[in-house]
């Protein structure tokens, strides 16, 4: 390992490392703009120039490699003449409107102008100016600000995937754009803003509505999709300004999606903040009471067996637990968190989790696909197949709809029979994954979420015990999730009981007549006509599908508005934190259950939150172990038959519009518009 003597200290590193990450490593502060850790080297700014001895000249420190023996400089009078001297350059076109700049009090520019720059310029030249640039609607541009780091250009092409920014033009006459006019099409493009070191790039529905000493601060996780992203959300009085990303290696790295960033000003439309009970056909405005008293009505004289439950893709697992002991009280084994159909099973654990874990796709050397298109259904999770497939040695098979995934991969077929040759060891990709020592596959709710998602899920485990995926150390089976609520569903059992009707049989229940009261908890991806004249309970907290369909709507709690747990694709349990309260007289989801429940005379044995995720530590010991994510025993699942023969077709239409927040979302209503090519001519495609 190389040596060398930083400041007078002699300083030990990881071979391959560059002199700023030693010099960082020995807890000195090196400037810069254009270099990030995550982001290949392009050495153009020259801001973290250093002196190195026997060097002629100071050293951009970003692309030296640190080699033994070396003694570095970093403090002295030629490195700060030379730093003075290139934030002067930095400075000579720099506008100067930081008062009015979105970008002030979080801009790298302007920290490192204070830290190292000149206290005056010798330039009297007229600045020059660059005209703004369209990016679509997330990203809001001030060109002129642009200092030629080329962050957003490498983020683009190498993390995203998606190589539309480049530069034209040279030396001052250089300008970053997208060559032709159009809309950026990544689903991460909201990225670039956080990696932008100057106000060059800014959000766009974000801009002038706040600065950042004005807003409370809560770290939290995402819930609009089942990655489970970290997050921290920013809040000014009961108002969700903004979502930033939060570091975490072991599941979105520094990354969020757009729709997790941008979707927020969802919870601000269509909001559910009082009880309402249908009247003479009408929803009309209710107290509490009133809407308990109206449920309490219609429950005399039915049976369990005669109630039923959904629960939804956004809602957490304290009240999914509170909704299954409600429904065990009441006698009903009628219940499923599977609104989608997905033909999943509870007995073993490790047939609906993401075994291989995020992080650990770094150490797989194959890839199949079935059914799955994870650009759309977990962008973070496509961006780290894309980083291990940018290291080599990395096959993907895909079996589904042809998609552009961001990385080269091999189309085997759209249908599940490309999905039995494998398993029997046919085709050339079968052999693939039997040589490669840790292969994996990834199977999505296209594949799953049909009727004979069962047999295709078989077909999957035997694909994985056939080709050596599931051996010690190592676990490749993989299920991705679309529902940030799935997992935690299955892990506290929220499937149907013996002799229960799933999400079909409810349904078709409630068109027979069989099912007469149906407890939506947040369901609004099925069917509403199928539910014929049953007495429908929607508890929720925005005005979608299921609150038009209901008879009595109960208001609950957005994910940034409560403390509560959700499980993610691979299993780790993580908590959110309340950023603002739910608005009007909505409640805690658990809240309303934990009343509801004594005034159907089958009162809840819990009063406190703490009480309730006592109660599910005991239902699955996977909640007493928080962000973690421990090895799933290997089992039976799946049930063996034939298959449909019909093609897979993508969960996921629009990116934009998944879940009740989202579609209530006007900045994802302009994306939907822009997408689908009537963004007055700026279009752009998901390829």
């Amino acid at each position: 390992m190389p040596k060398l003597t930083i400041d007078g200290m002699e300083v030990e590193v990881e071979p391959g490392m560059t002199v700023l990450q030693a010099c960082e490593a020995a807890g000195i502060e090196i400037p810069r703009f254009c270099y990030h850790e995550r982001l290949s080297i392009s050495g153009n700014c020259r801001m973290c120039l250093v002196e190195m001895e026997r060097a002629p000249k100071p050293i951009a420190s970003c692309a030296m490699p640190a080699a033994d023996g070396m003694v570095v400089r970093t403090n002295t009078p030629t490195v700060q003449k030379a730093r003075k001297g290139v934030m002067e350059f930095l400075l000579v076109n720099h506008p100067l409107d930081c008062p009015i700049c979105d970008q002030g009090g979080e801009c790298d520019l302007q920290d490192q102008a204070m830290g190292y720059g000149h206290d005056r310029s010798r330039y009297h030249e007229n600045k020059r100016a660059v005209k703004d640039k369209y990016l679509g609607p997330l990203i809001r541009t001030v060109m002129t600000r642009c200092i030629h780091c080329t962050r957003c250009i490498r983020f683009a092409t190498e993390i995203a995937g998606v190589p539309e920014l480049g530069a034209t033009g040279r030396g001052e006459h250089m300008e970053i754009g997208t060559y032709v006019e159009k809309a950026l099409t990544s689903e991460l493009s909201g990225n670039m803003i956080d990696l932008c070191p100057v106000g060059a790039l800014t959000s766009a529905p974000y801009a002038f509505t706040a600065r950042p000493w004005e807003l409370n601060k809560t770290e939290t996780i995402d819930a609009l999709d089942a990655v489970g992203c970290n997050i921290r959300v920013d809040t000014r009085g009961a108002e969700v300004m903004r979502v930033l990303p939060r570091l975490n290696e072991d599941v979105n790295e520094e990354w969020i999606s757009d729709k997790t960033r941008f979707a927020i000003d969802g919870l601000k439309f269509q909001r559910l903040d009082r009880p309402y009970v249908r009247r003479d056909g009408k929803l009309t405005e209710a107290t509490w009471d009133e809407a308990f008293a109206a449920i309490s009505e219609m429950m005399q004289g039915i049976g369990g067996s005669e109630v039923a439950a959904l629960a939804g893709d956004l809602v957490c697992a304290e009240s999914m637990m509170a909704l299954k002991d409600l429904m065990v009280a009441l006698g009903s084994p009628n219940l499923d968190c599977r609104q989608d159909g997905a033909k999943l099973e509870t007995g073993c654990r490790a047939g609906y989790l993401f075994n291989t874990t995020i992080a650990g796709i770094e150490d797989a050397d194959a890839c199949l696909l079935i059914g799955a298109n994870p650009r759309l259904e977990a962008p973070v999770i496509n961006a780290r197949l894309r980083k291990r497939w940018l290291m080599g040695g990395f096959p993907v098979g895909l079996i589904g709809p042809e998609a552009d995934l961001t990385y080269d991969h091999r189309h085997l077929g759209n249908g599940p029979d490309v999905l039995g040759e494998i398993a029997r060891g046919e085709g050339e990709f079968a052999k693939v994954l039997m040589d490669a020592a840790h292969p994996m596959l990834i199977a999505g709710q296209g594949a799953l979420a049909r009727s004979d998602g069962a047999a295709i899920l078989a077909a999957a485990r035997a694909i994985a015990e056939k080709t050596g995926m599931v051996a010690e150390g190592w676990n490749g089976f993989n299920v991705l999730h679309t529902a940030a609520a799935r997992t935690g569903g299955l892990d506290l059992g929220f499937v149907p009981g013996n002799g229960g009707r799933d999400r079909d049989g409810i349904l078709d229940g409630a068109a027979s007549g069989a099912v007469q009261v149906v407890y939506l908890l947040g369901a609004d991806e099925i069917d509403m006509g199928r539910l014929g004249d049953a007495f429908v309970i929607y508890q929720g907290h925005h005005g979608d599908a299921g609150a038009h369909r209901a008879d009595v709507i109960l208001p609950g709690a957005a994910y940034t508005e409560k403390n509560a747990a959700y499980v993610n694709t691979e299993g780790r349990v993580q908590w959110t934190r309340r950023a603002t309260y739910p608005p009007g007289e909505a409640k805690d989801d658990w809240a309303i259950l934990r009343a509801l429940s004594e005034v159907l005379g089958k009162t809840l044995p819990y009063n406190t939150l703490e009480d309730l995720d006592a109660r599910m530590g005991e239902a699955n010991p996977a909640f007493n172990q928080p962000d973690t994510v421990e090895p799933a025993a290997w089992g039976a699942f799946g049930k063996e038959g034939a298959f449909d023969g019909a093609p897979f077709v993508s969960p996921i239409g629009n990116f934009y519009m998944t879940d009740p927040i989202s579609r209530a979302s006007v900045t994802m209503a302009e994306c939907t518009a822009v997408v689908s090519g009537s963004g007055e001519g700026k279009t752009g495609t998901h390829g």
